[in-house]
Parts: structure tokens; C-alpha cells; sequence
């Protein structure tokens, strides 16, 4: 069990750290953007000077907030390639402060353990039940958000709304598909990966029922760091051609 050991007074300095405003707004953007930033496209797009940007992004990665690491962009290598850049994303490190100390996450990990290790079915079932219902309650909320005969659009953008809420972070690849960036349950899931990534397809199972759309299903599709889950657009099925001339036609052949 990877229960992380982190003294208390280290999260609370790195959520602290956040209480600066353009720190905030540097750590916030670069989450958005879900992958590496250079200093001067987190400089530009917060209109602030670049040496600023520059040592708020340092502090940020001092207490473990983003993670940095150096990339040459012009692709050449060699004698006038140029100095490589420095790239900053969103750490991997898990925050956490509660006052008084409490510890969910570690109940949330002895319950997973349990059930893999039972290999109860039953209760696996249960769990998907309970987590298909959870999410149709999203799904149904989004939809009343909405308003009345929504387009498709304001229902997706209800729905990302409320995702967002619950840490989902979703996002629109260039595809149409909507990927989820952040996975709330990623402490259990790199330990119980099939009951985690069974429960929250669930979820979004769910999302969809209580939506009552057609057209989109949620899928597992689990790239590097992000949620497991992908809604993407089912494809139609391809029209029969039912005219007479092609029917016979085809008997003929």
C-alpha cells in the first residue's frame, strides 16, 4: 500500500503557496493547458513580465506544485541549435490538509483491498451499481441546468461544469472527444486499477443516462495521467441500400 508520508507542514506550505495571486493564476493556467508551458507562453498569456512569471514559476516548483524540465523546441541539435527551454507542468505530488488530520483516502484504499482480494462479484456489481446511479444524478442535473429542449452543446457544457466540480478537469481534444485530465480517484487507481477504472466508467455511464442523449458513449481509453474515461461520438451506421435494381443486382452476381 503506497500511502504517501509527507509531513503535514509540507502540504499545508504547498497550498499556502497558492494564496498569491499570480502564482495562482500561473498554476491554474498551466493545469488548464494539460501539458508542458514555456515561461514565455505563461508570461504572454497572463500579460505579465516574463521575469515575474519566472519567479513565481520557480516557487511553484519549489513546493512541488508543477514539475520542470528542459526541451530543445526548435528541434535541431548541435552548435547554433539554441539553449533549450524550460518547461513546467503539473506535478504528479497529491496535496492534502485537513484540520484535525483525517484519513479517508487510506479507508478508501483498506475497503479496495478487501474487495480485490474477496473477488466478490456481487459486490463489485454493487459498487458499479451505486457508481452508474451517482453519475446519473450528474447527468440529470446537467441536463436541468440547461435549461428546457437543450441543443447538444449547452447540455455538454452543463456537463463539463459539473465534472469540473468534481475534479474530473474536462477538456475537448481536437477529435470532438472529451477527455477527462484528472483522475479524483488516482491514489486507489494505481493500486486497484480494474475496480477504480470499473467503478468510474460507471460514473460516466451513468452521466450519459441521466443526460439522455444519444450519440455519445463513455469508453475506456486510459492514456498516461489522465482518468481512464473518454466520451467520444458513436459513428452511424452506415444506411442500407434497399432499391430494387441494386437487391437484384446483387442476386445476378
Amino acid at each position: 500500500m503506497n500511502q504517501e508520508a509527507v509531513p503535514h507542514e509540507e502540504h499545508v506550505a504547498g497550498i499556502a503557496a497558492l494564496n498569491e495571486p499570480a502564482r495562482r493564476a500561473l498554476y491554474l493556467h498551466i493545469v488548464k493547458q494539460g501539458g508542458d508551458v514555456t515561461r514565455d507562453q505563461a508570461a504572454q498569456a497572463l500579460g505579465m513580465a516574463r521575469s515575474v512569471a519566472a519567479f513565481h514559476l520557480e516557487k511553484l516548483v519549489e513546493e512541488g506544485l508543477l514539475e520542470a524540465h528542459h526541451k530543445r523546441l526548435t528541434g535541431r541539435r548541435g552548435p547554433g541549435a539554441g539553449r533549450p527551454s524550460k518547461l513546467y507542468r503539473r506535478s504528479r505530488r497529491q496535496f492534502r490538509v485537513s484540520l484535525p488530520p483525517r484519513s479517508y483516502e487510506l479507508a478508501a484504499q483498506l475497503f479496495a483491498r478487501g474487495l480485490q482480494a474477496n473477488g466478490s462479484a456481487p459486490a463489485i456489481a454493487a459498487i458499479n451499481d451505486v457508481a452508474q446511479d451517482f453519475g446519473e444524478g450528474i447527468g440529470s442535473e446537467a441536463r436541468q441546468i440547461a435549461g428546457p429542449n437543450p441543443e447538444a452543446e449547452h447540455l455538454l457544457d452543463a456537463t463539463e461544469v459539473l465534472l469540473n466540480a468534481y475534479g474530473f478537469e474536462p477538456h475537448r481534444d481536437a477529435n470532438g472527444d472529451v477527455r477527462l485530465r484528472n483522475c479524483p480517484f488516482r491514489a486507489l487507481a494505481v493500486e486497484y486499477r480494474d475496480l477504480v477504472c470499473g467503478m468510474n466508467l460507471s460514473i460516466m455511464q451513468g452521466v450519459l443516462d441521466g443526460l439522455e442523449t444519444s450519440g455519445v458513449e463513455a469508453v475506456l481509453d486510459p492514456p498516461p495521467d489522465m482518468c481512464c474515461v473518454v466520451f467520444r461520438q458513436t459513428k452511424p451506421a452506415p444506411e442500407r441500400d434497399t432499391s430494387s435494381a441494386r437487391v437484384a443486382e446483387k442476386v445476378k452476381a
